[in-house]
């Protein structure tokens, strides 16, 4: 291939921006069927109660209800067991997400009974007259209760769901070479994803009795975990992907996959089931909330000689994938720094609350803010320079992580800092009462998943006899242009134009397998299957070509649809005449990649040491705001984000993402706070629960950094979950430049100002 790029790189327009745009794209609930059934989930009111009794006859018996299931009438053994336990620590068993609970619910919204009927409105109705004889019994609502002894208890034997630690040097010969010790404590809420498209989707079985089911998901994989839930064999169900209208998450895990194939196999006929707003706040996961004990040992000149951090996180009535936050939490815990000595304690505990999974960042933002306003508080009782102080500790291509493992690939973290802070300008002067603060936040993050996982994707590129492309891969798009980005890979090794190729979105049983959609692993993994393939079909291409023209393939090139020889560009041969003389010699034109990630053991328990994730992704965010101290509002002026992306494939894309998650990062700063009481969401719709608009904030300026050492395609790395990571923190620390009071909690809403200055 030439190492000149004509396609990567460049700001191409997303093959599906134009459909979106003029709002022709289908999303899952856009999806009818001719004898359509409704489906409705019937939800526990209490957050922790035994059920005596239910009772479905009098909903069975209304006119228009086709099924009313409960757990009898699907067997009680049937439990979504696929949820990843403990991430092999000890399991717990028991604690699996049953499918319809039985015998008691363990938060409140937790599916009791499902109804298919012919209207919404019927369905509805049938819901209310369901009969369950509940008996309330005492919860545990805060993790740190949750650990004390006589607490309610969630699961037997205790409410810990899993632990985590980091053991590396003597952090007791740390602080005692220290000549300072900062301690504080950190809390973190639970945050909602609040995606515009709420779960949905539509099935039904086909005459080969195969359950279909077309639905909003970040992971189609789960095909099978459906499979096994109702008792059909995996080849037996098949999930289509439609376009993602958010996830952030919270689509990883299992939503309405199996709600839909159970009333479509009872009933035979196609069912669709959409939650409402409230429904969807009320049943899906959240970001975890967290309690963060960090305490740090430094020199007078600022170098840190230990760290010794506790984690707790909720982890909410089941587990989840709440084990693998917490690691992932565990192994950033020191932030982007150089330490000899680190003691990390992790623990996520059981709770009766709403459970808690996978959100943008998956636990790396909330330790973040944690060492990030350490790391503040750190320069402010040296009397240094917030960027000094950073400066002499950041990782560094070639030191090791806390856990031990070796940073290869650039760690641009002080000019990433440098240049958002510069980008900010003059800083705006005080205005009375009105008082501006400036902050800024580093951060390293993981993208791809944890390398003793085993991880592949799957992908299949092949030519058309008429020199057009077509690209099958797994990979759900959550709206972050994932396939496009596959286009684009295949355009520039296969020199077609963009125009002329085509992703299909994922469907079990056509596309190859790709994984998940989360742990912004898709271009990573995907690419790089897409990659594999298409550079499989140019070396078929220009093998051949190279007879034709006598010429070395190496001589060769692909451009704009035409095989030519490089020093001499008149002589060539239109791609679509190649194609048909490699399609009658046989000549394979397609081919079925499988990328695998690199492979390690498991980390040592006791000690934590040892590689857990292929690379990560560094940057930096700067934040300029005003706060009034006479109504404790902030106002962001200027916001900077600056990350080394290795490459982008796209630049307007990239950038898009990064503002995104800027302006979801600046909500988890400023106003976004699901607020649980007793179990109770009391910000149970998007009227009480706030999100950004873009009236709210100032556009971010995005710098890009492209140091082409990442382990994507064409040394991208990955960017759509670290660009929200250090954006809360950035601002809590601007606020507590502005008023000299520390911020060690989110969200800052104007009570918090006022209460912090005194005036509440």
């Amino acid at each position: 291939m030439t190492a000149e790029l004509r396609v990567v790189g460049k700001p191409v327009r997303r093959f599906d921006a134009l459909s979106k745009a003029v709002g022709a794209t289908a999303y899952a609930d856009d999806f009818k069927m001719p004898g359509m059934l409704h489906g409705k989930v019937l939800r526990s009111p209490y957050p922790s109660a035994r059920i005596v009794r239910i009772d479905p006859r009098r909903a069975r018996a209304l006119p228009g209800v086709v099924c009313v299931l409960t757990a009898e009438d699907i067997g009680r053994a049937k439990m979504v067991a696929d949820i990843p336990g403990q991430t092999g620590q000890r399991e717990r068993r028991g604690s699996e997400t049953p499918v319809l609970a039985w015998d008691r619910v363990r938060y409140k919204g937790e599916a009791v009974a499902l109804v298919a009927a012919e209207t919404e409105e019927i369905a509805e109705k049938a819901l209310e007259l369901i009969e369950v004889e509940y008996e309330p019994l005492p919860g545990v609502y805060d993790p740190l209760e949750a650990l004390k002894p006589g607490a309610p208890v969630v699961f037997e034997p205790d409410n810990v769901v899993a632990r985590w630690r980091i053991r590396k040097g003597d952090v007791e010969v740390g602080f005692a070479a220290a000549d300072l010790i900062i301690e504080n404590t950190y809390r973190l809420p639970f945050v909602e994803h609040a995606y515009l498209e709420p779960e949905a989707g539509v099935a039904w079985v086909d005459e080969r009795g195969v359950i279909n089911i077309r639905v909003s998901t970040q992971v189609v994989e789960h095909f099978r975990t459906v499979a096994r839930t109702i008792g059909v064999p995996q080849n037996r169900v098949r999930i289509q992907a439609a376009f993602t209208g958010g996830g952030f998450g919270g689509k990883e895990d299992i939503t309405v996959e199996v709600f839909l194939a159970l009333l479509a196999k009872h009933t035979g006929r196609p069912v669709r089931l959409v939650y409402t707003r409230e429904e969807s706040i009320l049943a899906h996961s959240k970001r975890h909330p967290y309690v963060i004990r960090y305490r740090s040992g430094v020199k007078r000149n600022g170098r840190l000689t230990a760290i010794q951090v506790e984690l707790i996180s909720d982890s909410g009535a089941y587990p989840y994938l709440s084990p693998y936050v917490l690691l992932y939490s565990t192994v950033a815990a020191t932030g982007p720094y150089r330490v000899d000595n680190v003691w990390v304690d992790a623990v996520t505990v059981a709770t009766n609350n709403p459970f808690t999974s996978a959100f943008r960042g998956f636990g790396i933002p909330q330790v973040c803010f944690a060492h990030e306003r350490q790391m503040d508080e750190i320069a402010k009782a040296l009397g240094m320079d917030p960027l000094e102080v950073r400066r002499i500790n950041y990782l560094r291509t070639g030191d090791t992580t806390a856990t031990g493992q070796v940073i290869h690939s650039a760690a641009l973290l002080e000019e990433s800092a440098r240049r958002a802070l510069e980008a900010l300008g003059e800083k705006t002067p005080d205005r009375g009462p009105v008082k501006v603060g400036r902050g800024f936040a580093s951060y390293f993050q993981s993208y791809g998943r944890i390398m003793w996982l085993h991880d592949t994707s799957q992908a299949w590129v092949g030519l058309e006899l008429d020199g057009t492309v077509v690209i099958r891969c797994g990979s759900p798009d959550l709206g972050g242009g994932q396939l496009s980005s596959l286009c684009q890979i295949a355009s520039e090794v296969l020199g077609v134009p963009m125009d002329n190729v085509v992703a299909y979105t994922p469907d079990t049983a056509l596309t190859p397998l790709a994984g998940t959609t989360t742990a912004t692993r898709q271009l990573y993994m995907s690419g790089n299957a897409v990659l594999q393939a298409a550079t499989a079909v140019r070396k078929v291409l220009l093998d051949r070509a190279s007879k034709l023209l006598e010429e070395e393939p190496d001589n060769l090139d692909i451009v704009n649809s035409r095989v030519f020889v490089r020093d001499e560009p008149e002589r060539y041969i239109p791609l679509v005449d190649l194609v048909r003389i490699c399609a009658a010699e046989g000549l394979p034109l397609s081919n079925l990649a499988l990328f695998r990630a690199p492979f390690r053991d498991p980390i040592d328990l006791e000690t934590g040491q040892g590689d857990v994730f292929p690379d990560f992704t560094f940057g930096a965010f700067a934040v300029e705001v005003t706060v009034d101290t006479e109504t404790g509002q902030v106002q962001v002026l200027k916001n900077v984000a600056c990350h080394d992306v290795g490459r982008a494939i796209n630049p307007a894309a990239v950038v898009g993402q990064i503002q995104g998650g800027s302006s979801q990062g600046l909500g988890y700063a400023l106003m976004e706070n699901l607020v649980v009481e007793g179990g109770e969401i009391k910000t149970p719709s998007l009227s009480e629960y706030l999100i950004p608009t873009s009236m709210d904030y100032p556009p971010t300026e995005v710098i890009l950094l492209e140091s082409g050492t990442g382990v994507g395609p064409f040394g991208a790395k990955g960017i759509g979950e670290p660009c929200l990571t250090p954006v809360a923190v950035a601002v809590a620390n601007a606020v507590s430049d502005a008023l000299g009071v520390p911020f060690n909690e989110l969200p800052i809403t104007p009570e918090k100002v006022l209460k912090a200055l005194g005036k509440l």
